[in-house]
């Protein structure tokens, strides 16, 4: 097993390299575990399938903001994966952070100290590579959750989509509560190199947990190939 670092993230917040190989090899043990008490199933493609892109703005692919870090790979691989969905013609989504400066505190505004260049409304924009399209939706949201606050799940139904394919930022959660909140109505799909976050091991811990319990976790490659052949 590979004992590389993920190809994204803050270097601050890699696994130490003596750790790594361990940690790999307890999750694939974990992983095998689980199958042998049920876990672990595949869900497979459906016949309707949508891509969602979460959180792909600035904020979050610009090493230099607050909770930026080096995501080139995860847009390079998101941006192959988009490609596909749309030569295939599957709906496309967006999303990025809903900024209301009126919006009452939580308590869990709590657990980040945002700074000031979190106020700025520009930094929510998407990042540019993504060449959002003017029939791709954006949805602006407050929580985690793509679904949780917004009508995703209406405009799923109305195009009776029955597979969601998950890419974006971050793995522990955004991309990890879209799929919780997706898998009790779609088939979750992700593209394993097409979604990241700034720390590797809170990464390589919830991608587990979204394969075993909510998806299918994948190469992009075979994603691309299934979009690709729907396209054909």
């Amino acid at each position: 097993m590979s004992a590389a670092p993920v190809p994204f993230g803050s270097s601050d917040l890699r696994l130490p390299d003596d750790l790594r190989g361990p940690l790999q090899a307890h999750i694939a043990h974990l992983h095998s575990r689980m199958e042998g008490r049920g876990w672990g199933g595949r869900v497979g493609f459906g016949k309707r399938p949508a891509l969602i892109v979460i959180d792909l703005a600035l904020f979050w692919t610009q090493p230099t903001t607050q909770i930026g870090s080096d995501l080139e790979s995860v847009i390079q691989s998101t941006l192959s994966v988009l490609a596909a969905s749309r030569a295939a013609n599957i709906p496309v989504f967006f999303t990025s952070y809903a900024l209301d400066p009126s919006d009452p505190p939580s308590p869990q505004n709590k657990k980040l100290r945002m700074g000031t260049g979190a106020h700025d409304p520009a930094v929510y924009e998407l990042d540019p590579r993504l060449a959002r399209r003017p029939n791709e939706k954006l949805i602006r949201k407050r929580y985690a959750s793509a679904f949780k606050g917004t009508n995703l799940h209406e405009m799923l139904a109305s195009l009776s989509i029955d597979t969601l394919i998950v890419t974006g930022v971050s793995t522990s959660h955004c991309v990890y509560a879209t799929c919780r909140d997706a898998t009790d109505s779609v088939r979750v799909i992700v593209p394993n190199e097409a979604v990241g976050e700034r720390c590797e091991l809170l990464h390589e811990v919830n991608l587990l947990d979204i394969d075993l319990d909510l998806g299918d976790v994948m190469p992009a490659a075979e994603v691309i190939g299934h979009l690709r052949r729907m396209a054909s």
